[in-house]
This record gives structure tokens, C-alpha cells and sequence, in this order.
């Protein structure tokens, strides 16, 4: 039933803090070379690769020695200015190791709605796909703020991978996360909790499914997860929720294997 997944041409995808960081808030270099090397053998098929990246405030709060995350604004802006350099240093010794050049780009949100700036964004990210150069997306957290007269955040990651897939016209998200899929409720709680294999419309009922935030180190959950499948099937696109543990899962879901959980508008599921 996913076999139309492997037509894919240009791919959105997005890594969840958890899957960067361990619990014991060191950072997960094995995990980060293992998608180095996916996207890298991606890229190499001819596929056109975007990553959105979380991580830059687990990476400073590791770099700093910090146990817990900062409650003050200002404090996260200086982690992750800290955590952001540490992240990129990580990923391009990663991604070299497979010659894969790499090109990070960060966003706020008032860059992507004024029609100049959002023009230029795309230009950007277009001509580093013709280049065969993957760009790495992150959000400005060191000058992003959320006021009611002057809104530059995105909210978190999840909305921002959903927002670049529109952006570049991108046929599929995959957003990795630490969760397998989206259940009926909450997994690690109820053990009968059902994995939804497919998803064809975010409805109340679905939403009132969703839970809290997830880790220490991110800001996402299951709710702006479900806002970010609203946006892609807003924009008929494909998105694919799936545990980004191990990223070579990425191979599978292309594969058409049943991972995750799927969400795609009524009858855009081609048999493989």
C-alpha cells in the first residue's frame, strides 16, 4: 500500500532532539553517523535531501554541563547559540566522511512570510539541491521570539519541517521521532494503546488523542505533530511518523514497508 513512497524525489527529513540526544543527555554520535550515511546513500540515488534539525539546545546543554534545561528565554538563546556550532561541527565531520557536503540554514518565521524573504529562501534551498548539496535547517533560536506584535518563532521543529515541505514543494516528510507511530493513546501508559497505520484527516478526535511534550532537551509532542500533518495534507503531500532510533528505518518506509504511521490524503495511497 506505500509503494508510491519510493517515487519520492525530494524528501524533507526531520530529527527529533531525542533522537540526538540520550536520556543521559550525552550526545548520540552513532545515531548522527548512521543518518550521515542514509541521507548521504540518498542523495548519492539521486534523491534531493532536506534535514531539519532539532538538537542545538541539548548540544549546549551537554557542551556547558548543564543537567537541566534553561527556564529563561535569554539563558536557552545563549544555548543554543552554544549547541548550534557544536551540532554543525558534528554533522559536517559526519556527513564528509561520506563526501556529502552539507549547508546550514537558519530560519524564523517572519523570514518565510514576508513574500521577498520567502522567495529567497526558496531560491536557496533550490540551488543547494541542484548543487547536490544538503541543506540542514535548524530555527534561529538565538533571535527568534514569540510576542504578539513581532512572532519570528515557528513554535518548534515539527511545524518547521511541515512549513520547508510546502516551502520546496517537497513530495514526502519523514519526521523521526522517539515514538513509533501515532497510537490511539499513550503507548508507554496503555499497553493496548492501537498504532494508526494511516491517517487521511487530523480530526478533534484525533487531536484529543495527542499527549504533551516529549523529552527534557525538545519542545516537540505528539499535538504539533499532528499540526505538522495538517499543513502537509493541507499541501497534498505525504508525511510519515516513525521512530528515529535507528535511521536506517529511512530505507524501509522508502521501501514501502508499513512503519510508522502514514498521513496522506484520501486515495493519494498507490499500491506497491
Amino acid at each position: 500500500m506505500r509503494g508510491s513512497l519510493a517515487t519520492a524525489k525530494r524528501i524533507v527529513i526531520k530529527i527529533g532532539t531525542s533522537s540526538l540526544i540520550y536520556p543521559n543527555g550525552n550526545i548520540n554520535l552513532s545515531g548522527i553517523d548512521q543518518l550521515a550515511f542514509v541521507l548521504t546513500d540518498l542523495a548519492n540515488q539521486g534523491k534531493e535531501i532536506i534535514l531539519v534539525s532539532s538538537g542545538a539546545i541539548g548540544v549546549g546543554m551537554y557542551n556547558l554541563g548543564l543537567a537541566q534545561r534553561p527556564i529563561s528565554i535569554p539563558e536557552q538563546q545563549a544555548v543554543a547559540a552554544v549547541g548550534q556550532t557544536e551540532l554543525m561541527t558534528i554533522y559536517t565531520q559526519r556527513f564528509m566522511t561520506y563526501s556529502q557536503k552539507t549547508a546550514q540554514v537558519l530560519l524564523t518565521r517572519d523570514i518565510v512570510e514576508f513574500p521577498e524573504s520567502r522567495k529567497n529562501v526558496i531560491n536557496t534551498l533550490n540551488q543547494l539541491l541542484a548543487m547536490h548539496i544538503i541543506p540542514i535547517i535548524n530555527e534561529n533560536d538565538t533571535v527568534a521570539v514569540e510576542e504578539l506584535d513581532h512572532q519570528t518563532k515557528f513554535g518548534d521543529n515539527d511545524q518547521l519541517s511541515a512549513i520547508v515541505t510546502q516551502l520546496t514543494n517537497a513530495d514526502l516528510l519523514i519526521m523521526l521521532s522517539d515514538i513509533d507511530g501515532f497510537y490511539s493513546d499513550n503507548p508507554t501508559v496503555n499497553h493496548e494503546a492501537v498504532l494508526y497505520q494511516t491517517v487521511h484527516e487530523i480530526t478533534g478526535e484525533l487531536m484529543a488523542k495527542a499527549g504533551g511534550k516529549g523529552s527534557q532537551f525538545g519542545t516537540g509532542g505528539m499535538v504539533s505533530k499532528l499540526k505538522a500533518a495538517q499543513r502537509i495534507l493541507a499541501a497534498d503531500s505525504k508525511m510519515v511518523l516513525a521512530n528515529g532510533e535507528k535511521p536506517q528505518v529511512i530505507f524501509a518506509i522508502l521501501a514501502g514497508d508499513a512503519i510508522g504511521t502514514l498521513f496522506c490524503n484520501q486515495g493519494k495511497v498507490e499500491k506497491g
